[in-house]
């Protein structure tokens, strides 16, 4: 994973050239036709190789797509949003996180556009249910072997695949899925990867977290928010979402998703990310929040809720 003082995620996107909206640039062209394709290689794929839960394994990715049309007003920011969000990048500034320790780019500076888009899509696949560290070993191996790119991943036995990412989680069925993935990317793309979300969700094992990360980091398009746990959890702590028609928060990171992009500016959905990412691995952890060393408890409608309720448990 990225160093915080190079990594885009978490840099002011404002100073970066990253194209919004759902235009190919004139890259690789988009249409019915090729979705109809995409659609059909992807049976094609299932046919080959029975799974009920083919596109969509609700342990590797549960984050369901889920049309946006219900959520389609805007609502008010919550107060104090901009402070709460410097005050956590100070945070992130002074204490090292987890997430902050790898560089994506490493080794793969030097492929062909092709192979490195290949290589984000493969990397972002093996990072579900993964930690950072046991993912960037894992994509080094298959660095080292060549195997960052969609044809020689294609060719590759898929044995050979799961005894080079072990241990990633779900390791088994990780190397089903990029053994498919380029199968696709071969057939439909020429070798490159699906240039919109949509095409993106279509793949094994692709749901909206790693469909939006891989339109930033591949194709430098920001067409929405990357929520893993971390960002679910803190953003509902510091009760910026909820349930739609609710006062309650939101139920999945895919509502914690449509929920943020309803309010946070688009200049922030880049950073915002890893922002969330280290302050949620450092600070405001799954379990025993260190309220005490948040600079920003004062604006949090949750800070020492979740103490004093394991103190009573206690």
């Amino acid at each position: 994973m990225p160093k915080a003082g190079k990594n885009p995620l978490l840099q002011n996107p404002g100073a970066q050239k990253i194209e919004t909206g759902s235009e190919d640039g004139g890259v690789v062209p988009t249409n019915r036709v090729r979705k109809r394709r995409v659609e059909m290689i992807a049976k094609e794929v299932k046919i080959e190789s029975p799974d009920v839960k083919f596109l969509r394994h609700p342990e590797i990715e549960n984050f369901a797509h889920k049309s946006e049309t219900v959520y389609s007003q805007s609502i008010q920011p919550p107060a104090n949003w901009e402070r709460v969000i410097e005050g956590i990048r100070i945070m992130r500034s002074s204490e090292h996180a987890p997430v902050d320790s790898f560089d994506p780019e490493e080794g793969v500076a030097s492929l062909q556009p092709k192979e490195r888009r290949f290589s984000v899509l493969v990397g972002s696949l093996l990072s579900s249910q993964t930690k950072g560290h046991v993912t960037h070993e894992a994509n080094q191996r298959l660095l080292e072997k060549g195997l960052l790119s969609a044809d020689t991943m294609d060719k590759a036995d898929e044995d050979t695949i799961k005894s080079l990412i072990y241990p990633v989680g779900f390791y088994t069925r990780k190397a089903k899925h990029l053994k498919q993935v380029a199968k696709i990317c071969v057939s439909k793309y020429e070798g490159d990867i699906p240039s919109t979300v949509d095409e993106l969700l279509l793949l094994p094992g692709v749901g909206p977290k790693i469909a939006h990360l891989v339109m930033i980091m591949a194709w430098n398009k920001v067409e929405g928010i990357c929520v893993d746990t971390h960002v679910h959890r803190v953003s509902n702590r510091l009760g910026w979402v909820s349930h739609p028609g609710t006062k309650q928060g939101t139920r999945s990171p895919e509502e914690t998703r449509i929920s943020l992009q309803q309010w946070l500016p688009k200049e922030e959905w880049v950073s915002i990310n890893l922002l969330l990412v280290g302050f949620g691995q450092t600070i405001c952890t799954p379990l025993r929040p260190r309220c005490a060393k948040c600079t920003v408890s004062e604006l949090c409608p949750s800070a020492f809720k979740e103490i004093s309720s394991s103190k009573k448990k206690l």
